[in-house]
């Protein structure tokens, strides 16, 4: 039996919304923002790849990469269009 690596995994587990809502739930949760935006890049990547989202969101690609990492801090507005492009929304709930 072959074993897949951890890449593969996850990459074809981020396809699923529901897995990738709570991916992202557990980043900021276990992270915070900058753990939060790692985990949106990869759900970005898996799903449509950041040149599409970039073209879709009318964000540049650069921008993008840059806004999406660690270091990264992007406005909500931007967050927002990234979410929508990869078919998820921002809610906030009580803690």
């Amino acid at each position: 039996m072959k074993l897949r690596n951890f890449d593969e995994f996850i990459e074809e587990e981020l396809q699923d919304s529901e897995f990738a809502s709570a991916y992202l739930q557990e980043a900021l949760e276990e992270g915070g923002i900058p753990l939060f935006l790692i985990a949106l890049k990869q759900i970005v990547q898996a799903k449509k790849g950041l040149t599409n989202v970039a073209q879709e969101t009318g964000l540049g690609i650069e921008n993008l990469n840059k806004n999406l990492s660690e270091q990264g801090n992007p406005h909500l507005l931007t967050i927002e269009k990234v979410l929508k492009s990869i078919g998820m929304k921002l809610t906030i709930s009580p803690e």
